[in-house]
């Protein structure tokens, strides 16, 4: 009885131990978020159904004109002299004719839709590297979040350690009453700042998690990542020639343009003539059996498709305005995101080498002043201040840097800066 005891703690133990592990955090990686986030966000799977819709049409651009048969029984003579021959002269008529399309339409109807999939498949590629830039930018929100709550808590450590010493010193009458009050309220604001970094980072992960179309509890759901920015950057204008061979909007606008040209050979096809090709196969007395042939060609004397050939001539000019537009756009986005990346790295480069060094240096020496008598509260206090500042911005500039990063992906249209 007392070992079937054991055994049963035990297994109660290991089971209750199941609730802890499911409520664990699960750290994702960028990859893994990018991952989640193509195979769960409901825009991008609205915009390939639009692609399959797209497809779908050239099912539809490539069918062949439907026959038509036609049949008929003349001459019923339900009032003749013989009411139970109503029927006794009737003739049967029978036809058959055909729609045969000249100067390729079929095929000219089939080339613009499939020229309509590679447009739309060009502008749902763009339209992700839009909700990716978004979601990156969410990405390294939540790792500015993460790292300003990392450093907002050893700071706030830093400090209790402070006062642990500066109570002993008050307990062996070195420190005033009113200089360890006044050390004791400071901490208000180490405190303020964790609380300001907690709320910070769980309004980026429920951004996160918005985009990732993801209701995972917020204490379940976590992230990681280098927190850092990369010193060199690629030249201006190899990144202007990447983005002119990557971007999906300048893509999809040449893709318009070749489109249109189609529509417009389309358009001068529709003007032409179309016979119709007939056969019919009657009784008609003396005859006994007969049958006839038949062409029918349309005068298209007035309606040669004029006002669709002047329009589709008219839209390749167009798209073709609008793809100089992107193309100009194209250099604008590079010149920019490349302008304010470069403006950060030059913030970024003293603050690492230079400033932090100077700011951690200066803490330690205020501090081990302060604790043997050599320097005043005044100063510690502003030492802490001005530390705590500069590791914020530090931060701040850090993400800064990455969400300019992120803007130059964009704008070249895939990652040149991991």
């Amino acid at each position: 009885m007392f070992r079937f005891s054991r055994r049963l703690f035990a297994v109660i133990s290991i089971m209750s131990c199941f609730p802890q592990v499911a409520a664990a955090q699960n750290a994702f990686t960028w990859q893994q978020v990018r991952d989640r986030f193509e195979a769960s966000n409901p825009v991008l799977r609205a915009g390939e159904i639009g692609i399959e819709e797209s497809r779908s049409q050239e099912v539809s651009a490539y069918l062949r004109p439907n026959p038509n048969l036609t049949f008929m029984v003349d001459q019923i003579d339900p009032f003749s002299t013989n009411p139970y021959r109503p029927f006794g002269f009737a003739l049967p008529f029978v036809s058959f004719d055909y729609l045969h399309e000249r100067r390729h339409k079929r095929e000219l109807r089939l080339e613009s839709a499939r020229k309509a999939t590679t447009v739309a498949v060009s502008q749902q590629q763009d339209l992700e590297r839009t909700l990716l830039f978004n979601l990156h930018n969410a990405f390294s929100q939540t790792l500015q979040a993460k790292a300003v709550l990392a450093i907002a808590k050893q700071n706030r450590d830093y400090y209790d350690n402070v006062l642990k010493i500066s109570q002993q010193r008050r307990d062996s009458g070195d420190l005033s009453k009113v200089d360890l009050y006044r050390l004791q309220l400071q901490r208000v604001q180490f405190e303020a700042d964790v609380q300001m970094a907690e709320v910070n980072l769980r309004t980026a992960k429920i951004q996160l998690l918005t985009l990732l179309n993801d209701h995972t509890p917020l204490d379940q759901f976590d992230v990681t990542g280098v927190f850092d920015f990369q010193d060199q950057l690629p030249s201006l204008a190899e990144l202007r020639r990447t983005a002119l061979a990557a971007r999906p909007d300048l893509r999809a606008a040449l893709e318009s343009v070749d489109k249109a040209r189609t529509d417009h050979k389309l358009a001068v096809a529709n003007g032409s003539t179309d016979p119709v090709f007939g056969m019919d196969y009657a009784r008609n007395p003396p005859l006994p059996h007969y049958f006839g042939v038949s062409v029918s060609i349309p005068l298209r004397i007035f309606d040669r498709n004029q006002g669709e050939k002047a329009r589709t001539d008219l839209d390749i000019r167009r798209s073709e305005r609008l793809r100089e537009a992107v193309e100009t756009q194209v250099y604008g986005d590079v010149d920019s995101a490349y302008a304010a990346l470069n403006s950060n790295l030059a913030l970024l480069r003293p603050y690492k080498t230079e400033y932090l060094p100077k700011a951690t240096e200066v803490r330690e020496i205020i501090s081990f002043a302060y604790r043997r008598g050599a320097a005043s509260l005044l100063d510690f206090l502003q030492a802490q201040n001005d530390y705590r500042a500069l590791q914020v911005n530090y931060l701040n500039l850090i993400g800064a840097y990455l969400i300019a990063a992120n803007q130059l992906n964009m704008a070249v249209g895939r990652d040149v800066i991991p």
